[in-house]
């Protein structure tokens, strides 16, 4: 009767350990993280008797967790895309909508330049010219506005890379703890604390994209996607954050050695971070800045090319910034850079890097592509639309970065508060003499260098042959001569005419000083043409055109961040859902599985009941 109770005995504490697990199932059914559990039974050793033998009960191996390598593998990685696609979208839904809310930069532009045509229209009128201040100001306001959102992020996504970071140290520590729990377990693991550290994994990875692997005694080792350990055995790996090496409020990463890492980390929420800082908001910002350096340069360029309305040369109506040089903060020499635009449209819209290995310099991008510069008589250097003056003793080593146009749209003002100061009218003019017989005929003086001291003091131009030309200032110097042929361009102390027809010998043509300004307002019409004027890279794109193509690229990138989200969290649910197949809690099977086990309680409760029984009669029959 001992073996009978035995089995028996063996089959209700298995139904109990059974029920006890399935009870905790239905109760962790909610539970993120949890791992379904079932328990594993085996058969006991039977014993022999004889010529046959007879079974022994059942025997509890484990309580299992039901759990996948290969698909948790795939949930943390598919977590780290989708995490990093919704960092990346919020943050270029957060740029759309300050475009939105800056004010219509298009609208303000197309105002700003119609000004000028009416002006050039009613050009005595009061009222056009200071619609025009009016428009200039507008203009640049919503740069400013703009300028200063763009700032506001990169604050914003400074201070998020921070948060992230503190946030990754936390969950490694605690993932040390529980890797450390799970050792001290040694080869009994209670299964809450592999599903704690599986869901510790999934925090991380939501953060950084990592690898894990796990040891032979069941704790996990996390790396980076810099190769950096995060978290080894009991110990966790700090990731640091620091200020850039050249620009005090950006935010880097570094590794616990003190390492920048920042061009190295990949996935998750701070990949993403790093990522749109680099590769979008610094692009936005220097685009931006283009636009508004082509815009003040061009004006204030063509502007000088002109008479105002008191009859002086065309004052400046914008300023902007220089660009922004940056020591490094690890230089030991004394060397300084300064930076200025000497080429508009030679502006690549990036950041460089110019460093001293103590015989050469020389200029990289950020993204360290080397670029060439051109060595000037003056000792200076030009590259990128820039030019580049050093002084003091650099030490090997040593370098800065040079932000080109980064704060433009942010400083942009106008300066011009006069309207009379507006220069509509042509500076020069040319009059044919009296006496001239030839067809030949001078419709326009152009300014082709208005800072010329001479452009203004008048000059004759003279054709002593019909092959034959001569510039001579007002007291009769020779200023060019030489053979002419129809249609070739003369020039002279900062302007150039281009006759056409066909000069007399002997005829001649005055320059001087426009003194019809009201009439002439040629300055005007042009100051209204650099709507269209190509004055941005290499002389493809107007300043409107620049602007068309931020707006493009900034609902571009909106666009592609919200496509790769719903990609990206699609491919999420997808990986949950083959997680939580393996792993997951239904319900229904567990309700059926309770039936199942309750009805083995009770047969087995039968089972000892029924030993009892015989055991009873047994004694009877042998008291009896």
């Amino acid at each position: 009767m001992s073996n009978l109770l035995n089995i028996g005995a063996s089959g209700l504490n298995a139904a109990q350990v059974a029920l006890t697990t399935v009870g905790n199932n239905i109760s962790n059914v909610n539970t993120t993280g949890y791992s379904r559990q079932t328990v594993l039974q085996t058969a006991a050793i039977s014993q022999s008797a004889g010529n046959y033998t007879i079974g022994s009960g059942v025997d509890i191996q484990s309580v299992q967790r039901a759990y996948s390598d290969f698909l948790t593998s795939a949930l943390w990685s598919a977590n780290s895309s989708m995490q990093g696609a919704t960092t990346t979208n919020n943050l270029a839904t957060t740029l759309n909508s300050a475009l939105s809310a800056s004010g219509n930069l298009q609208s303000a532009l197309d105002s700003f330049y119609a000004g000028f045509s009416t002006v050039a229209n009613t050009p005595g009128v009061a009222s056009s010219r200071q619609s025009l201040l009016g428009n200039a100001s507008q203009a640049a306001t919503v740069y400013n506005t703009l300028g200063q959102q763009l700032t506001a992020q990169q604050s914003q996504v400074n201070a998020q890379i921070k948060t992230t970071v503190d946030s990754i140290n936390t969950v490694a520590s605690n993932l040390a703890a529980i890797n450390n729990k799970i050792h001290e377990a040694g080869t009994n693991v209670p299964n809450d604390l592999l599903d704690q550290r599986d869901s510790l994994v999934q925090s991380l990875s939501g953060y950084i994209g990592v690898s894990a692997y796990t040891q032979t005694d069941g704790t996990i080792s996390v790396y980076a996607s810099t190769g950096q350990a995060l978290v080894s055995g009991s110990k966790s790996f700090a990731l640091q954050t620091g200020n850039n090496q050249y620009d005090a409020s950006r935010t880097e990463v570094l590794d616990d050695t003190g390492t920048v890492v920042s061009g190295k980390i990949s996935g998750g929420t701070l990949g993403a971070l790093l990522n749109y800082r680099t590769n979008v908001l610094d692009s936005v910002q220097n685009q931006l800045g283009q636009s508004a350096v082509a815009l003040a340069t061009s004006v204030n360029t063509q502007q000088s090319k002109g008479l105002d309305l008191n009859g002086n040369q065309g004052g400046a109506m914008f300023s902007v910034p220089s660009p922004t040089v940056l020591a490094s903060n690890l230089n030991k020499g004394t060397g300084t850079v300064s930076a200025s635009i000497t080429d508009v449209s030679g502006l690549t819209g990036s950041d460089y890097v110019l460093s001293y290995d103590g015989s050469n310099w020389n200029l990289a991008t950020t993204s360290g592509q080397s670029v060439a510069m051109t060595a000037n008589s003056d000792g200076t250097y030009s590259a990128g639309g820039l030019t580049l003056s050093l002084s003091g003793s650099a030490q090997a080593g040593d370098s800065f970065q040079i932000q080109p146009t980064r704060q433009a749209a942010t400083g942009l003002q106008m300066v011009m508060t006069d309207p009379n100061g507006i220069a509509a009218a042509a500076a020069l003019n040319a009059t044919a003499a009296k006496a001239n017989t030839g067809t030949g005929s001078i419709s326009a003086v152009t300014v082709t260098d208005p800072t010329n001291t001479s452009l203004l003091s008048g000059a004759t131009v003279s054709f002593p042959s019909a092959n034959t030309y001569q510039v001579t200032d007002s007291t009769g110097n020779v200023l060019s001569s030489g053979s002419y042929a129809s249609g070739q361009t003369i020039s002279a102390n900062g302007w150039s005419v281009t006759p056409s027809g066909t000069p007399a010998a002997g005829d001649s043509f005055a320059i001087a000083q426009n003194s019809n300004g009201l009439n002439d307002t040629s300055n005007a019409l042009a100051l209204a043409n650099l709507a269209d004027a190509k004055v941005l890279n290499g002389g493809t794109q107007s300043v409107v055109d620049a602007y068309g193509t931020l707006t493009t690229t900034i609902g571009t990138v909106g666009s592609q961040a919200t496509t790769n989200l719903t990609t990206q969290t699609s491919l999420y649910n997808n990986a949950m859902s083959a997680q939580q197949s393996v792993s997951g809690v239904n319900l229904d099977e567990e309700a059926a599985n309770m039936v199942k086990y309750q009805q083995a309680y009770q047969a087995s409760a039968q089972v000892i009941s029924t030993a009892q029984t015989i055991f009873s009669s047994l004694i009877s029959a042998i008291q009896a």
